[in-house]
């Protein structure tokens, strides 16, 4: 069964109720594949977002970083063998062109591993996403790109919604005609396991230009 968490931003640890529900799910611990964000910056290890996972006491036998010190084909027999892999936060953009140019999009729509991203991570795991400089994206014009499409969903993830709900919604007016957008702050997750669909935190869902806060379920 697909499981695919796509998490906002934790300053801390995972809260309990999310660690626990993390403990159930990743049952195969063999190996972590973390897909850099800034591939040529080689300091960028994934050392925040591994430490949230230590804390909720899920270790893996063997630790992937996926960047440019990996071989291309390296670096897919490491997505083809891992338990988990893990889109790490940082730079959307980045992210997406080294997934184009490494060609992992498909070797992680394939795998059977459990599929987590953080923030720019989790933008890269959606089916399409917005990237606009009203967003803090370094981009001139607001464009849409495609995201790896592990759902049919896009999302906006890590974002100050709270504070520009009106700006959020006009942004992502005319791709919520086309696709659902799922919209979360920091120390949020979407979980989609089979067919069906959790939430955790502050979590809200753009749909037919129409946006509204959808109840925790995780």
């Amino acid at each position: 069964m697909r499981i695919h968490y796509y998490l906002g931003w934790f300053n801390n640890l995972f809260p309990e109720n999310l660690g626990r529900v993390l403990q159930e799910d990743i049952t195969d611990r063999k190996s972590l594949a973390m897909i850099s964000s800034n591939p040529s910056i080689f300091e960028d290890d994934g050392a925040t977002e591994r430490s949230w996972l230590n804390q909720a006491g899920i270790m893996f036998d063997e630790y992937h970083l996926i960047n440019y010190r990996v071989q291309k084909e390296d670096a897919q027999s490491i997505i083809q063998n891992a338990s988990v892999i893990f889109l790490l936060g940082g730079n959307i953009l980045n992210q997406n062109s080294f997934l184009m140019e490494y060609e992992l999009s498909d070797s992680i729509k394939d795998s059977n591993a459990v599929v987590m991203g953080a923030s720019a991570g989790a933008i890269n795991m959606s089916a399409k996403f917005l990237c606009s400089k009203n967003f803090g994206d370094e981009v001139k014009m607001s464009s849409v790109y495609d995201g790896i499409g592990l759902d049919n969903f896009s999302i906006l993830s890590h974002f100050d919604l709270e504070n520009n709900m009106a700006l959020v919604q006009s942004e992502l007016s005319q791709l919520s005609e086309e696709i659902d957008i799922y919209a979360s702050n920091k120390d949020c997750a979407v979980r989609v396991k089979g067919d069906k669909i959790d939430v955790f935190g502050n979590v809200f869902l753009i749909s037919g230009s129409k946006i509204q806060k959808l109840d925790e379920t995780l």
